[in-house]
């Protein structure tokens, strides 16, 4: 099952993260050029780096100039982000190409790679509240809170997880087709957002 895989991978990534925990750490993938496990990899890279970043931008006493900074390179890393779902996206396309969708054939709310997107955040949200859950410099209404947290986040996770290997064998049988639309962020791009092309005049 993907999903399985998936957890794997994400799993791989968030420890081999926290054994340094720095945001500046230097990347190196495992896997293969171009192989899904390879996309896999680099997207929750990417997801585990701006998860931190977050936390930073969110310090009450930074400095305006830092947080400028921090801001600029959440929404690179944002771009980044899409940027690489729409490549899993293109796997799976690549994939599936040779599938031909039965008459009757639906359309899902959001791609294959879009719901792993989630899939990824929500391994970082499961990974995080379990840290909380283990705090020693807290009291015990937060554990327990947390705890509660936690126990929603697993089940989100298999619900989730099975949704997925769902939609993926439902796009394997042609009982789902797949068609996918780009992101188009108008901020990103000059020609498209005013306060940028305005400036330019």
């Amino acid at each position: 099952m993907i999903s399985e895989h998936c957890h794997q991978i994400f799993g791989q990534v968030i420890d081999t993260y926290h054994q340094y925990n720095h945001i500046d750490h230097p990347f190196q993938n495992p896997y293969p050029t171009a192989s899904l496990e390879n996309l896999l990899y680099t997207k929750c890279w990417i997801d585990t780096m701006q998860w931190h970043m977050e936390d930073e931008i969110r310090n009450p006493k930074i400095d305006p100039t830092e947080g400028l900074k921090w801001k600029r390179r959440i929404d690179q890393s944002n771009q980044d982000r899409t940027d690489l779902v729409e490549r899993i996206d293109d796997y799976f396309l690549q994939e599936y190409h040779h599938i031909t969708p039965k008459n009757n054939a639906k359309i899902n709310t959001e791609s294959p790679a879009w719901a792993i997107d989630r899939l990824s955040i929500l391994e970082l949200k499961i990974y995080h509240m379990r840290e909380e859950t283990l705090r020693k410099d807290t009291d015990a209404n937060h554990i327990e809170k947390c705890r509660l947290k936690l126990d929603v986040l697993l089940q989100q996770k298999k619900d989730l997880s099975l949704a997925i290997d769902e939609l993926l064998e439902d796009i394997k049988n042609g009982d789902k087709y797949m068609k996918v639309y780009r992101q188009m962020k108008m901020y990103n791009d000059p020609s498209l957002n005013p306060v940028l092309y305005e400036k330019g005049k």
